[in-house]
């Protein structure tokens, strides 16, 4: 012992105390160490939990027990931090001892030991009649929120066991500590918190969110259970966001918080956030079919309900490409499948934009359902596709008897224009093959799907194009250049190429040979008589 008296009365300012320190603590609290008050004897000892040498440091003359280190905590923070319970005794039974003295962060021993679990410390320290079980650090998190959000249920039954422990206090970012037990999804001490009826369990944080809409969201189907056993709960008051318990669970995908929410007959179904998506358009926009289905259940559910940009779940479903959702949607006669957003893209448009080749197959299974709607620049779901390269999207297209091939859009720019001008060869040749297709449409600029390929190079695209009789090779455009003059002028040699041997083949057609010309002009032997 007077060997480690000895090593302690020399400790201050050495450097193994300096770097025990700095491990203990943030760098942010280490920064200008050599000025600050040190890191004693009696702190490095109440850190490691030597009751001897405590003892004997705290007997000595001139021992301040309440000097605070560089990081602002005393001896009894790190006894209480590290769960010493005999060293927090032998503190505590000092006549001058602050048992509410707070570091630098505003955190008192209580509020350590709270956070940390440390049961036998807190009750130590609540035994104190001067300990103030209420003090806040600099985040207004309470002893009792930390015990809360950590989930210390031993710690939170013994701050319950005091009266003067405000239950409802806002903490941290305003949570009481029901929000940050529901938050962190402890059902425990969410059903103690609950058994006291004094407890609110409506109270927002900053943002609004109550703790249903907290379990709701991170999925805690246990603690929305124990919420919504509590008849004074609301359970469709949302976030600044306009986001309900509802909203947060179908957005997420929780099934099982979705379903007891779904439950309650007073959970309005239908509500929107700011943004105007519903319960339905979340998950369908998120592809949780489960959940979709559950939100389907309700009799009182609008599944054609759009959001402000006029987006249905059917039509979020369909851009990301979710087929269960789009089934289960496309199940109910009552949604629209032609329903557009504010662009006047339907479900179908924005499937075959995004190749989507399921729910193109899926949406056209609708007899209701409109293949050739354009969107405000007139571009129809078949134009989408062939300008992307979707073939298996062309193709079932193609094979519904009343899409129109030809149908062009606000340029005058038909689908097989939109494939040779972006040199897609796999739509190209699939909207070549009906006899339909007109292959010399012009578009605003005079120009056919030939001039374009051969202005851009497209080999393989007007080599197919060269393939259909009807083809004009010859039909100028808005500047009067033809497909030829287009390819030369751009330096596309291959394409030149493949235009003259064209050129040649029906110049060789048109003009009759020596022979035929001979043949012509023969003498022909007179009939007999």
């Amino acid at each position: 012992m007077a060997l480690g008296l000895q090593l302690v009365n020399l400790y201050e300012g050495h450097p193994s105390a300096i770097s025990l320190f700095e491990q203990a603590l943030p760098t942010i609290y280490t920064a200008g160490t050599g000025s600050s008050p040190p890191f004693s004897g009696l702190h490095c000892a109440s850190f490691f939990g030597i009751v001897e040498l405590v003892a004997s440091l705290t007997n000595a003359q001139g021992c301040d027990i309440n000097l605070c280190d560089c990081g602002g905590y005393t001896p009894l923070s790190w006894a209480a931090k590290n769960g010493h319970n005999r060293v927090v005794k032998l503190l505590l039974e000092q006549e001058d001892v602050d048992p509410n003295r707070a570091n630098d962060q505003g955190n008192t021993p209580l509020s350590w030991a709270a956070h940390n679990g440390h049961e036998e410390v807190v009750k130590l320290i609540l035994d104190r009649n001067d300990v103030d079980p209420n003090f806040s650090d600099m985040n207004d998190q309470t002893p009792l929120g930390y015990a809360a959000v950590q989930g210390c249920i031993g710690a939170v039954k013994l701050l319950l066991s005091r009266d003067d422990v405000e239950l409802n206090r806002p903490g941290d970012k305003g949570g009481t500590p029901l929000f940050w037990a529901a938050n962190s999804g402890h059902e425990s001490v969410v059903k103690l918190l609950l058994d006291r009826k004094v407890v609110d369990p409506n109270r927002p944080e900053k943002n609004n969110c109550t703790p249903l809409w907290a379990a709701a969201a991170e999925g805690h189907e246990g603690v929305v259970k124990l919420l919504l056993g509590r008849e004074d709960v609301d359970p469709n008051q949302a976030g600044l966001d306009g986001r309900t318990p509802l909203v947060c669970g179908t957005k997420e995908g929780h099934e099982g918080v979705v379903k007891l929410l779904l439950g309650r007959e007073d959970v309005e179904s239908n509500k929107p956030e700011n943004q105007g998506g519903t319960p339905l358009l979340w998950a369908a926009l998120n592809g949780h079919e489960g959940v979709v289905k559950l939100v389907l259940g309700r009799e009182d559910v609008e599944p054609n309900r759009s959001d402000n940009e006029g987006y249905t779940p059917l039509l979020w479903a369909a851009i990301n490409g979710h087929e269960g959702a789009v089934k289960l949607l496309l199940d109910r006669k009552v949604v629209d499948p032609n329903r557009p957003e504010k662009n006047n893209c339907t479900p179908l448009w924005a499937a075959a934009f995004e190749g989507h080749e399921g729910v193109v197959k899926l949406l056209l299974g609708r007899e209701d359902v409109d293949p050739n709607r354009s969107d405000l620049d007139g571009r129809t779901p078949l134009a989408c596709a062939a300008e992307k390269g979707y073939e298996g999207v062309v193709k079932l297209l193609l094979d519904r008897n009343d899409v129109d091939p030809n149908r062009p859009d606000e340029d005058a720019t038909t689908p097989l224009g939109c494939a040779a001008c972006w040199g897609q060869e796999g739509t190209a040749k699939l909207l070549l093959a009906p006899d339909d297709v007109d292959p010399n449409c012009l578009d605003k600029f005079n120009k056919t799907p030939l001039g374009w390929a051969a202005s851009k190079g497209y080999e393989g695209v007007v080599d197919l194009l060269l393939g259909r009789e009807d083809v004009n090779l010859n039909r100028p455009d808005e500047d009067g250049q033809t497909p030829l003059a287009c390819a030369t002028r751009n330096g596309h040699k291959e394409v030149v190429m493949l235009l003259q041997a064209r050129m040649s083949m029906e110049s060789a057609v048109a003009q009759p040979s020596n022979q035929q010309l001979n043949n012509r002009h023969q003498i022909r032997p007179e009939a007999p008589n």
